[in-house]
């Protein structure tokens, strides 16, 4: 049976979304992709009418992740704000965040597999770090501080998804985020 051309791209976007979420639980290299095509109902053959590779699977799954970040943590806009700012830093530094693993940030999930990964998956990395770096640095008046408020957010989350217990894990999402919420208004304009 043919199918259309518009059932081939909805099927794509399934297998994105599903691998994308197996991909930041449990590891893109430790899943095969028989296990990725099940989760969306398909055969591991089915695999190669959507890619011609699990290596291209994996960078469509970057981009597409790092997109999404970069469009929630910063998109740039006339409205985007130190008040969004803040609201974004408390829904990253949230232990929600830290649970929702699948839904979460693709970056502590899946930092060292694409650190491992080919060139051109690193640069699209590059890519979307740079683009939420640059609203960040034209907020805040400086590159430096974007970077170090970007390194912190994605250091704490690694690290809490990292610890065992909660007491431990909200301990470093709290300290973290009143550190930064303390820094953004202290380095505040003044009116």
């Amino acid at each position: 049976m043919r199918y259309s051309a518009s059932h081939k791209e909805e099927t794509r976007q399934r297998l994105l979304d599903s691998s994308g979420a197996i991909a930041k639980r449990d590891g893109f290299s430790s899943v095969g992709v028989d296990a990725l095509m099940k989760a969306v109902g398909l055969t591991g053959g089915a695999f190669y009418n959507h890619f011609s590779s699990k290596g291209e699977l994996f960078a469509a799954i970057v981009q597409r992740e790092l997109t999404q970040s970069a469009e929630r943590l910063g998109k740039a806009s006339e409205t985007f704000s130190r008040e969004r700012l803040q609201r974004c830093l408390q829904r990253y530094l949230s232990q929600a965040h830290v649970d929702n693993v699948e839904g979460g940030c693709a970056i502590p999930a899946l930092g060292a597999e694409i650190a491992r990964a080919d060139v051109a998956v690193r640069e699209s990395t590059e890519e979307a770090l740079l683009a939420l770096q640059r609203v960040w640095a034209q907020l805040l008046d400086s590159d430096q501080e974007a970077w170090a408020l970007l390194s912190q957010c994605v250091g704490a989350l690694l690290l809490a998804r990292m610890s065992a217990s909660e007491e431990t894990r909200q301990a470093i999402v709290d300290s973290s985020l009143a550190f930064l919420l303390r820094h953004l208004d202290e380095a505040a304009p003044a009116s």
